[in-house]
């Protein structure tokens, strides 16, 4: 049988994503990969708008604490993984995060994001993998790295919700411990699901009800909105507190 005509354009695609994907995992264990070594203790599975419990976070002053402020290269580093499929809105968190405008339209990642955020007691890298189909394979050689894990959903994609479904049930499978904070983005669209309707689209009802699993609902960065869109504060707090 003869072959494809695209046989050798599948065949170049595939090993060029085998490689970036090899290049993606060697960069992470460089700059950020140590094993991960922190646990969230306790709690149980959580879906709603807002975290509970969080403590609130303000601001830090340098000066109230100045004799006792650490070195830049003595703080600890937490590393935190942020996937999802492709338009889901992963970029655009890391960039309001960093402070940085979002991104006019819709911009694939080929490859990898990151930022890493100082706080009063650690650093947080965030790195945030392309969510398109030859990328997602790689997604699990990199569970084991970090110490939390968010999952962004474009909440208004109904049709490619079952991919993100399947896609999140792997990953929780592969590391049954890690700690996860699920990110019902794009709430501010008419057609977006409820956190409800996800949560039942999602099949979270599933999970051990011991596991540390967080539902929060988000519009990042809509126009204007920046670091103060309430989403993005939330979803910030409850790292910060997963973290400690």
């Amino acid at each position: 049988m003869a072959p494809r005509p695209l046989s050798s354009l599948v065949l170049a695609l595939g090993g060029a994503a085998a490689v970036l994907g090899s290049v993606i995992f060697i960069l992470w264990k460089t700059y950020f990969g140590r094993g991960r070594e922190r646990r969230w203790d306790g709690g149980e599975a959580w879906w709603g708008t807002e975290p509970a419990r969080l403590p609130e976070w303000d601001e830090w002053d340098p000066e109230d604490e100045a004799d006792e402020e650490p070195a830049l290269e003595e703080l600890e580093q937490r590393e935190v993984l942020v996937l999802g499929l492709d338009g889901s809105g992963k970029s655009t968190f890391l960039r309001v995060l960093a402070g940085k405008p979002p991104l006019e339209g819709h911009i694939p990642t080929w490859g990898f994001n990151s930022v890493r955020l100082p706080t009063k007691d650690f650093e947080v890298d965030l790195l945030e993998i392309g969510g398109s189909q030859n990328l997602r394979f790689y997604w699990k050689e990199f569970v084991n790295e970090v110490d939390v894990l968010v999952f962004m959903v474009d909440s208004a994609d109904r049709l490619r919700l079952p991919w993100a479904r399947q896609e999140l049930h792997k990953l929780l499978d592969k590391d049954p411990d890690l700690p996860v904070v699920i990110v019902a983005n794009k709430q501010d669209l008419s057609e977006a699901m409820s956190v409800v309707e996800l949560q039942q689209e999602l099949g979270l009802q599933a999970v051990d009800n011991q596991r540390e699993v967080f539902l929060l609902a988000a519009s990042i960065a809509p126009a204007g909105a920046g670091f103060e869109n309430p989403g993005t504060v939330h979803i910030w707090r409850l790292l910060l507190e997963l973290l400690s």
